[in-house]
């Protein structure tokens, strides 16, 4: 779940684009200040929407009652059309054709407005775009006019059913369904990704990231998923499979193979980096935990989810608010509790990074920008210079995960 745009998915699109970018890269804009209202310290150009959506859900999904301001300032991003952007730096003039619009921003604020209550013009102004912009193969890009890719169609799912729309219903011109997209990512059984999900056909990104989103797509969940029915099928691989639940089983079963070793998932090193060992990649561990729990592999969700109580606090801590509400989602979805996760309360953490919840007794203060800030900022802005060279959206994870702050 969690598209989530992590520093390893962002430096792999990069890898990606590098050859059809401009010899010439414009020079950095100065990082803008952070809104009040808004969580988390960091750069918001390219998670702003992203970030508040998730901290509001999680705090939503544990009992606690937002901050107005903060839900404010998420409804104050819409564009008259419904949309979201990415972060609208200027909320007293109407969006225009330069500001880019943002598939994962919109379907996000949708399950977060949708999971709050009280939003209904902004949820169904939201959802009517996001069927305006619906490919021909019935999935989604991250930018219109892009090729579909499986992050994107499987929030855009999730943001469907939190608004009370029957996926299986909204149909491309052509007929097809968010489910026949989904199909078109799944891989067979076998080989390197047997049974994953990939980004898209062509590009298989990071895998786990978009297998993860994929399978609570498949299920038509939104990133607040709850557990399922035990899956007898255990993790084996089903070579037979073409339905969509068969598909999403695969995708769990990879996931879990992938984590039976560790216990967590790893991310590539960054291109140029002077340290080729991989990193542990706490964000889509996190991800794969609530993936095999709707799956019904609640078994298999366990030595993952022990290492992130053992683990993830001082990645969280860094990364911000939506490292927080993915971890809150991981407890949630396996039967843990957020507020004693290994020894950290995530939901005082989360509540820290922005404005007081109006359930919270004492008003708390912002949590410190991380240290990595400027360097992963750095990232972002390369990587969607990148993207905007090419015109597609292409950033690989879309959800932003150990990038937001």
């Amino acid at each position: 779940m969690t598209v989530r745009r992590s520093a390893a998915a962002l430096a792999a699109s990069a890898v990606l684009c590098v050859a059809a970018a401009p010899a010439a890269v414009a020079a950095p804009t100065p990082t803008p200040p952070v809104p009040s209202g808004l969580y988390g310290t960091g750069d918001p150009t390219y998670d702003g929407v992203w970030r508040q959506s998730l901290a509001l859900l999680a705090q939503d999904t544990v009992g606690v009652r937002p901050a107005a301001k903060a839900v404010d300032w998420l409804t104050g991003q819409q564009c008259d059309g419904g949309a979201f952007p990415s972060y609208r730096a200027d909320t007293a003039k109407p969006c225009d054709a330069k500001l880019p619009l943002d598939s994962n921003a919109t379907a996000a604020a949708v399950q977060a407005l949708a999971a709050l209550g009280g939003q209904d013009a902004a949820v169904k102004k939201s959802v009517g775009w996001l069927k305006s912009v619906q490919n021909a193969d019935g999935g989604w890009s991250y930018n219109p006019g892009g090729a579909s890719d499986a992050n994107s169609t499987s929030i855009v799912i999730g943001a469907l059913a939190a608004a009370g729309e029957k996926p299986e219903g909204v149909k491309s011109k052509g007929g097809k369904t968010p489910y026949d997209a989904l199909l078109t990512f799944a891989q067979p059984c076998g080989g390197k990704n047997g049974g994953a999900f990939v980004y898209q056909p062509k590009q298989p990104g990071i895998v786990a990231d978009s297998t993860a989103a994929a399978v609570l797509g498949a299920h038509g969940m939104t990133f607040v998923a709850t557990a399922g029915a035990r899956d007898a099928k255990g993790t084996v691989c089903e070579t037979s499979s073409t339905t969509v639940e068969g598909a999403a089983h695969n995708g769990a079963a990879y996931l879990a193979n992938a984590l039976a070793k560790t216990g967590h998932l790893n991310t590539p090193p960054m291109p140029g980096s002077e340290d080729p060992a991989e990193k542990p990649d706490f964000g889509n561990t996190a991800d794969a935990v609530v993936a095999l729990s709707a799956q019904g592999l609640g078994d298999q969700a366990k030595q993952p989810l022990q290492w992130l109580e053992k683990n993830s606090a001082a990645w969280a801590k860094g990364a911000g608010p939506a490292a927080y509400a993915q971890l809150i989602f991981a407890a949630h979805a396996a039967g843990g509790d957020p507020k004693t996760f290994g020894g950290t309360d995530l939901v005082a953490g989360l509540n820290a990074t922005g404005p007081a919840p109006q359930k919270a007794a004492v008003a708390e203060t912002k949590a410190p920008a991380a240290d990595s800030d400027s360097d992963m900022s750095a990232w972002w802005i390369v990587g969607v210079f990148f993207v905007a060279s090419i015109g597609v959206g292409i950033l690989i994870s879309g959800r932003r995960k150990n990038q937001q702050r």
